[in-house]
């Protein structure tokens, strides 16, 4: 019999440089809470060192996961992991982000009584300016990052994530949010146990903000 996990770490990566990958992996085998497992859905990668990932994977094994698919969308990669997943909690992870190393056992400590939980995050930016996003409701908005719902930050019990889907599309992971409080106890958290790697140039929010933002 396969035995349960604690939490399930869920990465999907897309032509994700080897080296942003491998950092993100390294900061959660580097955690204080050590019963997980960490689920890669390669989401039809061709250019980021697929064989290196690999060997990667490999090497650890006895806690990573290695599903591969055709191109789908990080949306549908991290609901296709939540399936396949075995932990009692599930989570994600942006893979050109990291983990502090107790973000696991924080997250644990904050989710008593509580179904799902999503928090601010350590934001790495190259200038002022990138602590803003285009909002959600109105792309010709920006808004400050501590005030909205990033991916990476989820983090709740198995069943909040198989009875609803990440929808495609930006900001899936507010609307996936605000889908959850309709029917779970959700919070929001002052956490930043998450670092966000903001100043990465082709990421889909950056791509967004420049189309509405000449001179962001």
């Amino acid at each position: 019999m396969v035995k349960q996990k604690k939490i399930s770490v869920l990465m999907a990566v897309y032509n994700t440089n080897f080296s942003y990958t491998k950092r993100a992996i390294d900061s959660v085998l580097k955690q204080d809470f050590q019963d997980f497992e960490l689920i890669i859905i390669d989401d039809g990668s061709k250019e980021n060192n697929r064989e290196s990932l690999l060997e990667y994977a490999e090497k650890h094994e006895d806690k990573i996961i290695y599903i591969r698919h055709s191109n789908r969308g990080q949306s549908e990669s991290i609901n296709r992991g939540a399936l396949y997943s075995l932990g009692e909690y599930i989570t994600i992870l942006d893979s050109d982000d990291e983990y502090k190393p107790n973000h696991l056992s924080a997250c644990l400590r904050e989710i008593e009584g509580l179904d799902l939980i999503c928090s601010t995050t350590e934001t790495i930016v190259d200038t002022e300016n990138d602590y803003y996003v285009p909002d959600k409701d109105d792309y010709t908005k920006l808004i400050h990052l501590d005030d909205v719902v990033l991916f990476g930050t989820l983090f709740g019990q198995k069943k909040v994530f198989t009875d609803l889907d990440f929808k495609t599309g930006f900001a899936a992971d507010a609307d996936f949010f605000e889908q959850a409080a309709a029917r779970f106890r959700v919070k929001k958290l002052d956490l930043r146990t998450y670092i966000y790697h903001r100043n990465i140039p082709n990421s889909i929010c950056a791509t967004l903000k420049k189309a509405n933002f000449a001179n962001a």
